[in-house]
């Protein structure tokens, strides 16, 4: 231990920016014209189709999945429409009716066509399932943060990532502060002791609640509810310091180019109602990490109701000065979550450097994981523990009308670590 918090902040960033730049090799022409399939048609995967499409002009849409032919055909809808929000991409939708997948093996059905990118944004609790597919299919990923929401699922994209790396397929993810320039500016100056040695950081996710649904209508089973209500189910989002606070401690992890050894958190539901609607998720959680260093993280996120105060924020604290990380561009500055679509198409063709965040992305994942646990269940959790922990989410069968038991709110004391 004492040797471990011997490290310098210029050993730790050495280590991390050690692997030099590869290029990935170069299975297509850089002028070709790609073929991208999305599994997952809510907001968030209509927005990476748009974010791919409007950063990349070789690249078209030509398959889509979703468990709901609903939420299918309103995203290809907003998709089409050169009124809307997505204006400027339509001549690249092509998605016919015989590529259009629904049901819960759709993800099989599209990684069995021809495309060469395939976008995974459905709720967290398909990633590794879905990650681990793609690889097999040998396609290039995009995988939407975060990677999991247990342990279990974690170990089985450390895994395939590895796989990935074997096939030089490029993983890129959806932590797009990884890819915004203006980010890693004030890192590279952090990195370069501008602040001196750092020795903590603060990061803050205080935010509005998430909804998914106002209500349970009569005919949707009891799967089909958690999935239309996702945000409010632990197995599905994760809670929110995994789904949502990730941006921020994953951009320290990246920073200190490591993972914390121990955290300890607490957390709960200050005015979430224990109805089915609100699911078994907390609304705050305060956790205080430690690095191998010493450096210590404190981490706060919440989801309060509108009239409360919001803040997203990263503050790096050093020997000889504060400094905090960009949350708005500079006008005319990359929207990053464009931006980290053009770095990965660069990386498929080869005109840029290699990318797999697989491993990277996974282990900030199980951070977020590790602080939740601790939460709920009111201990100090080690990596070692998590990493050892058999903690898995995944139901083991599928349909839109079976029984699920809704799980209660995780009490500290009762809730048990395993």
């Amino acid at each position: 231990m004492e040797t471990q918090r011997k490290l310098t902040r210029r050993a730790l960033f050495q280590a991390a920016g050690a692997a030099p730049a590869v290029l990935s090799a170069q299975s297509r022409n850089a002028g070709d014209r790609l073929k991208a399939g999305v599994v997952g048609c809510g907001g968030r995967g209509t927005g990476a189709v748009f974010d791919l499409l409007s950063g990349n002009p070789n690249v078209e849409l030509v398959a889509m999945a979703d468990i709901f032919e609903d939420k299918l055909e309103q995203s290809l809808a907003r998709l089409r429409d050169p009124q809307g929000r997505f204006a400027g991409i339509q001549d690249r939708i092509k998605v016919p009716a015989e590529h259009h997948f629904v049901g819960f093996d759709a993800y099989k059905k599209l990684l069995a066509t021809d495309i060469d990118i395939v976008l995974l944004t459905t709720p967290p609790g398909y990633r590794p399932e879905h990650f681990e597919a793609a690889v097999e299919a040998g396609k290039h990923i995009f995988a939407e943060k975060p990677f999991a929401t247990d342990p279990a699922g974690v170990r089985r994209v450390l895994a395939a990532s590895e796989k990935a790396a074997e096939k030089r397929l490029t993983v890129m993810s959806g932590a797009q502060k990884r890819s915004d320039p203006e980010t890693l500016e004030v890192i590279d100056r952090i990195r370069n002791g501008e602040i001196g040695e750092v020795v903590a950081a603060h990061v803050r996710y205080l935010s509005g609640p998430v909804m998914h649904a106002r209500r349970r209508e009569p005919h949707w089973g009891d799967m089909e509810w958690q999935h239309r209500n996702w945000y409010s189910f632990v197995w599905l989002c994760g809670d929110q310091i995994v789904e949502q606070h990730f941006h921020n401690i994953d951009i320290v992890n990246f920073l200190l180019g490591a993972h914390p050894e121990r955290v300890v958190a607490s957390g709960g539901a200050a005015w979430r109602p224990r109805e089915s609607l609100y699911g078994n998720i907390y609304d705050h959680m305060s956790s205080e990490f430690v690095y191998a260093n010493g450096v210590r993280m404190f981490s706060h996120c919440r989801q309060y109701p509108q009239g409360c105060y919001r803040e997203v924020s990263e503050v790096i604290i050093g020997t000889k000065g504060i400094i905090q990380l960009p949350q708005t561009r500079r006008p005319g500055g990359v929207n990053p979550q464009v931006q980290e679509h053009i770095n990965m198409v660069k990386s498929i063709l080869g005109t840029g450097p290699y990318i797999n965040h697989g491993k990277e992305v996974a282990e900030s994942t199980l951070t977020c994981i590790m602080a939740r646990e601790s939460a709920y269940s009111g201990l100090e959790i080690t990596w070692e523990m998590i990493m050892a922990s058999k903690q898995d989410l995944q139901p083991k069968a599928f349909g839109y009308d079976l029984k699920m038991d809704e799980p209660p709110l995780p009490v500290p004391g009762q809730y048990k670590f395993v």
